[in-house]
C-alpha cells in the first residue's frame, strides 16, 4: 500500500461542496481517492452536492450512526497506507496537500498519527461570542479529528473508533490513547486548515451537555485518571454538581417546610448559577457591540439549565457504561450470506428443489448456536428486479434452507437490481442494519460471513466485522482487501468464535 486516502464523514451540510473544492482543486499530491462517508439516515436519499474533480470520489451509506462509525467506514474502504480525516465543515488552503505529503514524509516508522494545525477564524469586530469561542477551542485540541491522518495499520491494531461514542466528542482522545497504549507515537503536523464557525442556534450549548455521558464512558474504559493521559481539562462539572445539589436541596426543604434552610440553599443554587453566567458571558460581546443582547439573553437561561443537564447526561453515561469492555466488545450474532456461502450458488434460483447447501453448511450452522451466537441470513436477490423470480420464490427458497439447516434468528433478503439505488443491496448497510435492530445487537457486535466483495463492503459500512470465504467468482482484489480471509465455511467459523471470545 502507498499513498493516502482522504475520509470525509458528512451528514449533507451545505459546507461540504466548499470543502470537496477545496480538496479536488489542490496543486500538490493527490489523494489516491476521496471517501465519502454519507451518514444521514439511510430514508434520506436526496443526492449530495458534489464538485467535479479529477480525483475519485467513493460515497458510502454508513445509517446516521455518529462520526465515529462513519470514520471506520471511510477508513476500512481504503487501501492506501495513509488515511487522512477531514471534517465536511473546514477549509483547506491551496499548499494542503503538499504540506500533508511533507507531514507523511517526516512520519518514522514508529508513527501512527499526524495531526494538522487548526485556525478558527474569530470576528474582528466584536468580542466572540461562546459558541464561537468553544469553536476556537479546537485550535488547541489535542488529535482532533478536523484534520488528522492516521496510519492504517495503527488503525487497524486497535480497530478503529470506538463506536459507542455517539457524537464528535472524545472519540478522538479514546482513539488516541489506544494508539499510544498500542505503541504508536502521535505527532503534530506543519500543515494548516480553517475551521470556520458553523451557524447554530441558541440551544447549541445545552445540547453540547449530551457529551458528559462521553466522558463517563472515556471514565469506565481509561479510568479516573483519563483527563490527565488525555491531556484534557476538567471544566467546570464539579460546580454542575454543586448547583444541582443545592437547586434539589431547596426543593425538598421548602416541601418539607423547613423554610429558613430552604432559602439558604435557594441562595447557594442562585449564587452559582449566577457566577456560571457572568463567567460566560465577560469574555463575549459587550453593550454597543453586535447581538450582544441576544447573546446575554442566551447566556442566562442556558446557564440556568447546563448544570442539570450536565449532571442529568453524566449520570445517564455513568449506568449506561459501568459494564462496558474494551472495544470492540465481543460479536453477539454472525450474518451469513446465502448464495455461494452456505448454499451453492444457482443464479436466480426459485426452485427449493435445487438448493444445495456446501461442506459443513449444517455443523458450521450449528457451531456458530452452540457458542451462543444469534445466526442470521442476509442475501442479495436482484432476480426479484429483473422479473426472473418472485419474491414468493425467494421465500420458498430461504425456507428450503432452514429446513436443511435449521431455523435462523433473522432473515433479510434485498429485492432491488444494481441500478436501483436501494441502501440495502449489498455492499449497502441496510441488510445489516435491519438484521441488527431485528436482533436487538449494535452492528458492532456482528460479523458478515460471504463469498464476494459486497458481502465484505456491506459489514464495513454497516460497523460489523467480515470473513470472506472465496469462491472461484471471488476476484483476487476482493481477497486482498478483506481482513479476514477463510480458506472454507468451516474455517469462517473457527475465526468467528475467536472473535466472539475475544479477539483483541
Amino acid at each position: 500500500m502507498s499513498g493516502y486516502t482522504v475520509v470525509v464523514p458528512t451528514v449533507g451540510r451545505p459546507s461540504l461542496r466548499e470543502v470537496l473544492t477545496d480538496l479536488l482543486g489542490q496543486g500538490g499530491p493527490a489523494p489516491e481517492r476521496v471517501v465519502l462517508v454519507d451518514d444521514r439516515p439511510l430514508d434520506q436519499a436526496e443526492p449530495l452536492d458534489l464538485p467535479p474533480g479529477d480525483v475519485p470520489v467513493e460515497v458510502l451509506r454508513s445509517g446516521g450512526r455518529g462520526p465515529a462509525a462513519a470514520r471506520n467506514a471511510g477508513w476500512r474502504a481504503a487501501t492506501t497506507e495513509w488515511v487522512a480525516f477531514l471534517d465536511d465543515d473546514v477549509r483547506l488552503p491551496a499548499n494542503w496537500s503538499t504540506r500533508l505529503a511533507a507531514d507523511l514524509a517526516a512520519c518514522g516508522p514508529e508513527v501512527g498519527a499526524t495531526q494538522g494545525r487548526i485556525t478558527v477564524p474569530l470576528p474582528q469586530h466584536r468580542r466572540p461570542t461562546d459558541w464561537e469561542r468553544n469553536t476556537a477551542g479546537l485550535e488547541t485540541a489535542r488529535w482532533a479529528t478536523a484534520d488528522m491522518a492516521y496510519r492504517r495499520a495503527a488503525l487497524a491494531a486497535v480497530h478503529g473508533f470506538d463506536e459507542r461514542f455517539p457524537r464528535a466528542y472524545r472519540e478522538d482522545a479514546d482513539l488516541a490513547l489506544r494508539v499510544t497504549r498500542a505503541g504508536w507515537e502521535l505527532v503534530r503536523g506543519e500543515r494548516e486548515i480553517l475551521h470556520p464557525v458553523r451557524p447554530a442556534d441558541d440551544a447549541v450549548s445545552l445540547r453540547m451537555q449530551a457529551g458528559s455521558a462521553s466522558d463517563s464512558l472515556m471514565r469506565a474504559l481509561h479510568g479516573p485518571g483519563w483527563r490527565e493521559i488525555g491531556g484534557t481539562g476538567r471544566g467546570r462539572f464539579r460546580w454542575h454538581v454543586a448547583t444541582v445539589a443545592a437547586g434539589s436541596a431547596a426543593t425538598l426543604l421548602a416541601a418539607a417546610g423547613r423554610r429558613r434552610a430552604a432559602a439558604a440553599a435557594a441562595a447557594t443554587w442562585a449564587g452559582l448559577t449566577a457566577d456560571f453566567t457572568v463567567r460566560r458571558i465577560a469574555p463575549g460581546p459587550r453593550p454597543g457591540e453586535e447581538g450582544w443582547a441576544a447573546e446575554w439573553r442566551r447566556m442566562v437561561w442556558t446557564s440556568v439549565a447546563i448544570p442539570w443537564s450536565a449532571v442529568w447526561h453524566r449520570l445517564h453515561g455513568a449506568v449506561r457504561f459501568r459494564d462496558v469492555p474494551a472495544w470492540p466488545p465481543p460479536l453477539r450474532a454472525a450474518l451469513l450470506d446465502r448464495d455461494g456461502t452456505i448454499v451453492e450458488d444457482v443464479p436466480y434460483n426459485g426452485d427449493p428443489a435445487r438448493v444445495r447447501t456446501v461442506t459443513d453448511a449444517a455443523e458450521s450452522v450449528r457451531r456458530l448456536r452452540a457458542g451462543g451466537l444469534l445466526v442470521g441470513m442476509v442475501t442479495n436477490q436482484s432476480g426479484i428486479a429483473r422479473g426472473l423470480i418472485s419474491a414468493e420464490d425467494v421465500s420458498r427458497v430461504n425456507e428450503r434452507v432452514q429446513d436443511l439447516l435449521g431455523s435462523f434468528d433473522v432473515v433479510e433478503h434485498c429485492p432491488h437490481g444494481p441500478g436501483d439505488g436501494c441502501t440495502c443491496r449489498k455492499p449497502g448497510p441496510g441488510m445489516v442494519l435491519r438484521a441488527a435492530e431485528t436482533l436487538g445487537v449494535a452492528p458492532h457486535e456482528c460479523v458478515v460471513v460471504g463469498d464476494i466483495g459486497a458481502d465484505v463492503g456491506a459489514a464495513q459500512a454497516a460497523g460489523a466485522r467480515a470473513v470472506l470465504v472465496p469462491t472461484p467468482v471471488t476476484r483476487t482484489e476482493e481477497v486482498e482487501r478483506a481482513e479476514h480471509v477463510a480458506a472454507d465455511l468451516a474455517s469462517a467459523v473457527d475465526l468467528v468464535l475467536t472473535m466472539a471470545g475475544d479477539e483483541r
